[in-house]
């Protein structure tokens, strides 16, 4: 029974998700942020005209990156280790060991996010931009997980 060896270990790397989703995931969230900031800017600019409308534009580029991070930080929190896009697809963030990631690294992935240019991070196969690299995180396909745990168990099971 040499097959049953080993049998316990999540793979993970099977699990990962491919580029193209991840590039989904990212579009979709993008524009759910820039819905979110649109929205934003309308409610602010109400109340108080030209909070944001009056600043140059490096300043509304950073307050963008940082909006942009702080809402994804908060999504990724409640859904734990799901955006929008991640919900759309079927992926998810996890730790390397197949555990939910915590607030800690759902924290630091989407603080990265806000560095410029860490978008083309995740150029390449396989993908792994900077946020994953970055908080120890992996984003994977929910349904390969499933199996992947299946397979675990059923081997679990005629051991």
């Amino acid at each position: 029974m040499a097959f049953l060896n080993n049998y316990e270990k999540l793979n993970v790397d099977y699990c990962q998700a491919p580029t193209w989703k991840r590039f989904v995931n990212y579009f979709i969230d993008l524009i759910i942020i820039y819905l979110f900031m649109l929205a934003a800017t309308i409610i602010f600019e109400m109340f108080k005209p030209g909070i944001i409308s009056g600043r140059d534009e490096l300043t509304q580029r950073l307050s963008f990156l940082l909006f942009y991070s702080m809402i994804m930080f908060a999504i990724e929190t409640i859904f734990k280790g799901k955006t929008i896009g991640k919900l759309i697809t079927g992926t998810k963030a996890i730790n390397p060991d197949g555990s939910e990631i915590n607030i800690q690294k759902a924290f630091i992935r989407n603080i990265v996010r806000a560095i410029p240019f860490s978008a083309i991070s995740a150029l390449g196969r396989p993908c792994m931009p900077w946020h994953d690299r970055w908080s120890d995180t992996i984003v994977i396909e929910e349904k390969k997980l499933v199996l992947q745990q299946q397979k675990i168990d059923l081997l679990q099971s005629l051991k």
